[in-house]
């Protein structure tokens, strides 16, 4: 399976020495978080972008869950829609669930994901079974979360061909 992330993430405390371009893109993944608007469209865009060779219109798309189902709404039900209409791809948004709440995981350090993700989230595995799915996410750090997750999604029966990451954390050694 494939994995790929469009852009490099710095947290913030390497942002002092980060240039302005850095900064920049920080901003908008951030507010691509915070379901703005303006970095909806551009998260959208820029994957579709990337995407736009491959044929994806028997491919379900599928965002990980948020922590929840409020933060999931705001972050992914757009993006979701606009990412599926300009790839002709399957939007799978509404297959997936969120009925819990689960601590951020890079606040807590804790990928509760995979220890209580059936408190957190339902996956639709009648919607699912048999499916070509391609699975989205923000920003990922170690992949623990995504992996979790294309676990449970393959044990519902679909066929994770993808997953796909508007950034990856990077990272600096002392």
């Amino acid at each position: 399976m494939i994995r790929y992330a469009l852009y490099d993430y710095l947290p913030q405390r390497y942002l002092k020495r980060a240039s302005f371009e850095q900064i920049d893109l920080d901003r908008r993944i951030l507010d691509f978080k915070n379901g703005r608007g303006y970095a909806t469209r551009w998260a959208a865009r820029e994957m579709a972008r990337c995407l736009s060779l491959m044929d994806l219109h028997n491919t379900v798309i599928v965002c990980i869950p948020a922590s929840c189902k409020r933060t999931n709404d705001i972050r992914y039900k757009r993006f979701t829609e606009e990412l599926s209409q300009r790839l002709g791809a399957v939007n799978g948004f509404g297959h997936i669930i969120v009925n819990g709440h689960r601590q951020k995981v890079h606040i807590s350090h804790v990928h509760e994901l995979a220890d209580g993700a059936n408190e957190c989230y339902h996956i639709d595995e009648d919607f699912f079974r048999g499916k070509n799915v391609l699975v989205v996410d923000d920003i990922t750090t170690t992949g623990k979360t995504a992996n979790a997750f294309i676990e449970r999604m393959e044990s519902a029966g679909a066929h994770v061909r993808m997953a796909m990451f508007l950034a990856k954390t990077r990272n600096f050694k002392h």
